[in-house]
């Protein structure tokens, strides 16, 4: 049945949900290409961001992600398609018109200006009174907990210090779209965990829209509402990180996100709750609870993370997800081991082994004999 045919009520509802989705979409990117040259840094995409939402664009270097936040910002633009924030076509808009504000990953604070000035700066063009400007300056340092240090200047604040002084700064002009480029690669590790909360929370608190763009998959993990996978200028995969993560769609995702295992095989019985696969690398079929698309016989890839592989010194019993395995090295990482065994086809498999109640009878030792093996939830097949 078309809208037309439908009766009245069911054509105002599907207009209504139609519009309604359209508002969601706070941040529309249809159809985008940048070309520099013959080459293609970003190739054909569409992508939607939710108002108050913190959106990461992951990815290696260049993989175009920081090719379309350039894009975002003004300072690129699209060679086709178009951008659209809160409902305005900022396609073609210059920077300084655009609801939309960036914290660069090198923060570009002003050497010479104190914490509070430089979180001014932005703000001489906006039409405030020296009062109502210094009013939303200390509001602003105040949400990133750097009052007391509002007259240092910037070498005489910390790493950690200084990017909450660049956020103030790219808070106070109030934007609609805040943009953050590489945000916690100036850090060191143990700065970066600690902030990578304490930085989604303030933005969270704020209600500002966030895109940001970061190689590190543990901080968009941590940070992100939603992310997108990146590759060759086009997005592999889209999702919440949990999603992203237990399901990816590709080899690529699958081994970008996290660590995987990754078997190959054929179709053997495929059915609508579960499929068959044979898989020379082991001494057991394949078996996952869930069909696929595709004829018997279809060659296809499997993921398994590495946490859900159980090391035994026992054979389990179980007709499928199974194998024998040598052990031959084990990496302590703290609260869990990860054990690197071979397959009988040669097939170097990881598997994270907790330290307290790891095995049957105690750690696996390089050298030790071992059976490998996984329940049928835990394998997602990969599309491609």
């Amino acid at each position: 049945m078309n809208l037309t045919d439908a009766p009245p009520s069911l054509q105002q509802q599907a207009r209504h949900n139609h519009q309604a989705h359209r508002q969601s979409q706070f941040v529309l990117i249809e159809n985008v290409v940048k070309k520099f040259g013959d080459v293609a840094a970003v190739q054909d995409v569409n992508l939607s961001v939710d108002k108050g939402e913190l959106f990461a664009l992951l990815g290696s270097s260049g993989c175009g992600k920081s090719t379309l936040l350039r894009m975002l910002a003004g300072f690129e633009a699209p060679t086709t398609g178009r951008i659209l924030v809160d409902g305005m076509d900022i396609t073609d808009l210059p920077p300084y018109r655009r609801p939309v504000n960036m914290m660069f990953q090198s923060y570009a604070l002003f050497p010479h200006m104190t914490a509070a000035e430089n979180v001014s700066f932005g703000l001489k063009w906006e039409n405030l009174t020296r009062g109502e400007r210094r009013e939303r300056v200390m509001g602003m340092l105040e949400l990133v907990q750097m009052t007391q240090f509002s007259h240092r200047k910037p070498s005489q604040l910390s790493g950690g210090q200084q990017q909450r002084v660049a956020l103030a700064r790219s808070l106070a002009k109030q934007p609609k779209l805040l943009l953050l480029d590489e945000p916690m690669s100036a850090l060191d590790r143990q700065i970066r965990q600690k902030t990578q909360l304490e930085l989604a929370k303030i933005i969270e608190n704020v209600g500002v829209t966030c895109i940001m763009v970061t190689h590190d998959q543990e901080e968009a993990m941590t940070m992100a509402d939603r992310l997108a996978v990146m590759s060759g200028g086009a997005i592999v995969q889209c999702g919440t990180p949990r999603a992203v993560y237990e399901f990816p769609n590709s080899r690529f995702t699958a081994s970008f996100i996290g660590t995987a295992n990754i078997f190959n095989g054929v179709t053997v019985e495929d059915e609508a709750d579960h499929v068959v696969i044979r898989c020379d690398q082991l001494d057991s079929p394949l078996y996952i609870n869930h069909g696929i698309t595709g004829p018997v016989g279809m060659s296809v890839s499997i993921s398994v993370r590495p946490a859900r592989v159980r090391v035994s010194f026992r054979s389990p019993r179980q007709p499928a997800n199974w194998s024998s395995a040598l052990v031959t090295d084990v990496a302590y990482m703290g609260d869990y081991s990860i054990c690197h065994v071979r397959l009988p086809a040669g097939m170097v498999l990881l598997a994270n082994i907790p330290i307290h109640g790891a095995t049957d009878e105690k750690v696996p030792e390089c050298g030790d004999h071992v059976f490998v093996s996984w329940d049928a939830v835990d394998g997602v097949v990969l599309t491609s």
